[in-house]
């Protein structure tokens, strides 16, 4: 008996210190560090700017064109670098950037008034600016983050075991969801029972803890997992230095011993003559060319259909974000009912994840992906048919346009004369949305808002699925050696949808406008699934059908394979 239960200890305590655990752990503290600042940052730079969303505005568009300009030269560093100093350079950055924003944040809640009469609110100013600036560093030094673990150490971990990937990358998915309820509530209560300087030292100090327990995490993953040390483009190096050594040791007729000299000086010359520094025309350019090679490696990658597929996915206003929530208001729905969507909405796409897992085995990866999309479809088909029904403000006759207009030419049609107040479009359409929430009118009927969150909740079963597939089949498909620039170039891909999904709403943001959204974003995730069922049939052929049969069943069985390198 007492051997029994030493083992059974002993299987626990091996289960909490494996390397899949400690990446779980320190995910889960990354990851609830990163929702409480997103959801926090918002509500800051509302609250500094008199409560107006015009900072906020900014703020996305800047972290939206960063990620969009620089996501594949980040994946770059990461595929040129060691993994653990990418992962730790970019831990320290990520949480110290989100520290000093803390810090400077509550700097500003302390003292706004004394910053607002020096220099004629200049000084202010430049905090604002940056706030903004270090935020942004934050969210690169994340996306380094995200690629690092999540799209290159959880494939090492798993080895060559496909379910593993798979097991993990659903847990992952799962941690995801949890924290995107959780972490927002804690915050959100800190700072209502509390204030936005406590608000703002909790999250400082949160990241300060754990930026100390995930580097320690990070080390002891490192250390569990000895193929982390080896990357594809140390083989490639070893493997064409032997390949030269043969060489020489066939032409030349020396021994092994003369031939590793010769080799060794042969690389030393060939490393020397790669550190030559270049001009300064060609050193400038070398973000310019990767950022062009970036986009070529991704073009020409297998799955590019795939990618462009989960890209196209991000163009749609049919999510729990802040546009779908001031519709949300507009149509008579509270608070209360919103949070009980968002959790329903959670729970569905925790559901959605673990039926990726049994699906896959069932079907093979590619057939989940079909399915998936499918049943995404077939969800957003009542959002479709939500715009035609009772209580829909939907209007063909009122202009998308009514609002830009109206704030460009004036109520006269013709352009307002004498100076007018400098205000983006950007901040005048969310503004125009605040206003909107203001004076909500009488819904007659909540049949159409109902349909709407029916299909936008159920979707996400298929919406999480099909994202696990992609991210999977990009796992599986790119080799080691470009991991970081294709999934950096697709974090900009996806950043690039959604940028142009604001910008739709920027252009056609009053409610009779929003049924002519959601029937665009419809057809942008249509469009999607047709590419990637153009990809699925290009590498299934008409075996994409054969669900469940015993052709598929034993082509499911087939031999994992590692991504290989070049």
């Amino acid at each position: 008996m007492e051997n029994t239960g030493s083992k059974k200890r002993g299987s626990v305590l091996d289960l909490f210190t494996s390397a899949k655990f400690l990446i779980y752990l320190g995910h889960a503290l990354s990851t609830w560090g990163d929702r409480m600042w997103n959801f926090a940052v918002a509500v800051f730079l509302v609250e500094l700017y008199g409560n107006s969303l015009l900072l906020t505005a900014v703020y996305g568009l800047v972290v939206a064109g960063s990620v969009l300009l620089l996501g594949a030269i980040i994946g770059d560093w990461v595929d040129k670098n060691p993994r653990l100093k990418v992962a730790q350079i970019s831990l320290i950055v990520q949480n110290t950037a989100v520290i000093l924003c803390g810090i400077l944040l509550m700097v500003v809640f302390q003292f706004k008034e004394q910053l607002t009469e020096l220099y004629s609110g200049w000084l202010l100013t430049t905090c604002y600016i940056l706030v903004i600036s270090i935020a942004n560093i934050a969210n690169l030094a994340s996306t380094a983050t995200s690629i690092t673990i999540q799209r290159d150490w959880i494939v090492v971990v798993a080895g060559e075991d496909r379910n593993k990937l798979a097991d993990m990358n659903a847990t992952v998915r799962i941690i995801d969801q949890l924290t995107n309820i959780l972490a927002p509530m804690l915050v959100g209560q800190i700072m209502s029972f509390g204030s936005h300087f406590i608000g703002c030292g909790f999250i400082s100090g949160w990241n300060l803890f754990s930026m100390c327990l995930e580097y320690c995490l990070l080390w002891n993953v490192y250390q569990k997992t000895p193929a982390l040390a080896i990357k594809c483009i140390q083989k490639d190096i070893d493997q064409e230095m032997r390949q030269l050594n043969s060489q020489k040791e066939v032409e030349s007729g020396e021994n092994p011993a003369e031939g590793s000299q010769l080799m060794t000086a042969s690389a030393a010359e060939a490393k020397k003559d790669q550190e030559k520094p270049a001009g300064c025309y060609y050193q400038m350019a070398e973000p310019l060319r990767t950022f062009r090679d970036g986009w070529v490696a991704y073009y020409n990658q297998s799955i590019f259909l795939s990618g462009m597929a989960l890209a196209f996915l991000y163009m749609t206003v049919l999510g729990f974000d802040c546009i779908t929530t001031g519709y949300a208001y507009t149509q008579g729905l509270s608070g209360s009912i919103l949070s009980l969507l968002m959790g329903a909405s959670a729970i569905t796409g925790i559901f959605g994840t673990v039926a990726f897992t049994w699906v896959r085995k069932k079907c093979g990866l590619i057939r989940t992906g079909f399915l998936s999309g499918v049943v995404q479809l077939a969800c957003l088909v009542m959002c479709v048919v939500s715009v035609f029904m009772p209580g829909s403000p939907f209007d063909l006759s009122v202009s998308p346009f009514k609002e830009v207009l109206s704030h460009l030419f004036g109520d006269s049609g013709s352009l307002p004369e004498g100076p007018t107040p400098s205000v983006s479009p950007v901040a005048h359409a969310f503004n125009s949305s605040t206003m909107m929430l203001e004076e909500s009118p009488q819904v007659e009927s909540y049949l159409s808002v109902s349909l709407l969150f029916a299909g936008v909740i159920a979707a996400r079963v298929g919406l999480w699925s099909f994202d696990l597939t992609v991210t999977q089949l990009i796992q599986e498909n790119v080799i080691e050696s470009e991991r970081g620039i294709i999934n950096g170039v697709q974090n900009s891909m996806n950043y690039l949808l959604d940028l142009l999904h604001f910008i739709m709403v920027i252009l056609a943001p009053n409610p009779e406008a929003f049924g002519l959204l959601v029937i665009i974003s419809v057809s942008f995730v249509a469009m999607g699934h047709m590419m990637y069922f153009r990809f699925a049939y290009k590498s299934l052929g008409s075996r994409l059908f054969l669900c469940c049969s015993p052709e598929q069943k034993e082509e499911a069985k087939a031999p994992p394979f590692p991504p290989l390198c070049n």
